[in-house]
C-alpha cells in the first residue's frame, strides 16, 4: 500500500502542482533533508484513515536525536466524484515530535507541534447544508499540538495513532454548485478545534 501510494503521488503531482504548491513542498523537503544525519532511523508511513477518503498519502519521519524526530506528511485527492460533487484537495503537514521514551525510537507516547497547509475544492459533501448546496475553493494554513502513541507490531512494522488540536486560517471563494457556477462570495474563516486525526501504518528503515 505504501509503495503504490508513492508511485501514484509522484505520477499525479506533476500535473496538479502550481508554483505555490511547489514552493511549499520544496521548502518543507529542504527543511527535512537538512536535518542532522547522525541518526539513520527513518519511518515510512501511510495514514489508513486518509485512505478511507480515497486520498493517496505518504509520510516520512526521521529521528534527529535520542528522543526527537521530524515528520512530513503529504496527501492528494485530485479527482472529482462527479460534476457537482467533489472533495479535491492536497495537504502538507510538517511536525516536530518529542518521544517520552528514549529507549526505542518510534515507540510509545509522544507529543508534538505541527503545521499544515494546502488547497481545496469541495462541493456536495454531507458536512453541512452550506457545503452541500455550494462549491468552495481556496487555501488554508494553520498549526497545533499533537499527542500520540505508537505500538510495535512485528519486525519493522508499527501502528501509530495521533490526534491534534489547533488553529486554521482559511481563504475561500463560494460558487453555485453547477458546472461553471457563478461566483457568489469570497471570504476568510478562522477555525479552532481538532486539526489532526491519524492512524498510521509504519515501516521502520534501519531497524
Amino acid at each position: 500500500m505504501i509503495v503504490s501510494n508513492i508511485i501514484f503521488i509522484f505520477a499525479t503531482t506533476e500535473t496538479v502542482l502550481t508554483m505555490r504548491k511547489l514552493y511549499l513542498l520544496t521548502t518543507a523537503a529542504v527543511a527535512v533533508m537538512s536535518i542532522s544525519v547522525s541518526s539513520q532511523t527513518i519511518s515510512l508511513k501511510n495514514d489508513l484513515l486518509y485512505d478511507v477518503t480515497l486520498t493517496p498519502n505518504i509520510g516520512i519521519e526521521r529521528m534527529i536525536g535520542k528522543s526527537s524526530s521530524m515528520q512530513l506528511f503529504y496527501g492528494i485527492h485530485p479527482w472529482r466524484l462527479s460534476d457537482t460533487r467533489r472533495l479535491r484537495h492536497w495537504s502538507l503537514m510538517p511536525e516536530y515530535r518529542r518521544w517520552l521514551s528514549c529507549h526505542t525510537p518510534f515507540t510509545g507516547h509522544f507529543v508534538g507541534i505541527h503545521s499544515l497547509g494546502g488547497e481545496y475544492s469541495i462541493a456536495n459533501i454531507g458536512i453541512s447544508n452550506s457545503i452541500r448546496n455550494y462549491q468552495y475553493e481556496g487555501w488554508y494554513i494553520g498549526g497545533g499540538l499533537t499527542y500520540g502513541y505508537t505500538w510495535p507490531l512485528s519486525g519493522s512494522w508499527n501502528i501509530e495513532a495521533a490526534v491534534g488540536i489547533g488553529f486554521i486560517h482559511m481563504v475561500y471563494d463560494k460558487y453555485e454548485n453547477a458546472t461553471c457556477g457563478r461566483l457568489l462570495d469570497s471570504g476568510r474563516h478562522n477555525y479552532v478545534g481538532p486539526t489532526k486525526l491519524a492512524m498510521n501504518l509504519c515501516y521502520i528503515l534501519g531497524r
